[in-house]
């Protein structure tokens, strides 16, 4: 269990070093949210590509899904997919586990209202702040600047 009543469930995520995204997840919490809990999901492909399915109504596996407002938490939840962190991480030249940080941060930045489609910058000047302010690799939005959504496949 973490932090506020939030939780995190490793489901079908091999090779994932648990202590240390626990201990991620609850710094963002104190950090990043202001003591504001939410849920996280690290699993696989078939997972997310069944939560974006349902949920959004796209078709394709995803890299991280932000669900706000949900009942159980006060901010909501965020589901990562291990494929797509491996995949990203190789690409980027770093962890696997650096890459579910950076995907949670950017899960959470969502949970909290942010929204980089429509917000002129400011989830990116916030994301590159707490990117550097917690010792993160490049930020999500500052790698996929220019692409268009449906090349992204992240919500």
């Amino acid at each position: 269990m973490s932090p506020e009543g939030s939780s995190i469930l490793f489901d079908r995520a091999p090779g994932v070093d648990r202590k240390r995204i626990r201990a991620f997840h609850a710094r963002l919490i104190h950090e990043v949210t202001s003591n504001a809990g939410f849920d996280v999901l690290v699993s696989n492909d078939a997972r997310l590509h069944q939560l974006n399915r349902d949920f959004l109504g796209h078709d394709y596996p995803t890299d991280v899904l932000s669900f706000p407002n949900a009942d159980r938490v006060p901010l909501g939840e965020v589901a990562i997919s291990v494929n797509r962190a491996a995949a990203q991480a190789a690409d980027f030249g770093h962890t696997v586990n650096d890459e579910i940080e950076i995907l949670m941060l950017h899960g959470a930045l969502h949970l909290m209202g942010m929204d980089h489609e429509t917000d002129k910058g400011a989830m990116a000047r916030a994301e590159k702040k707490w990117r550097e302010l917690l010792a993160l690799p490049r930020a999500l939005t500052e790698r996929t600047r220019g692409k268009s959504p449906a090349r992204r496949k992240s919500a």
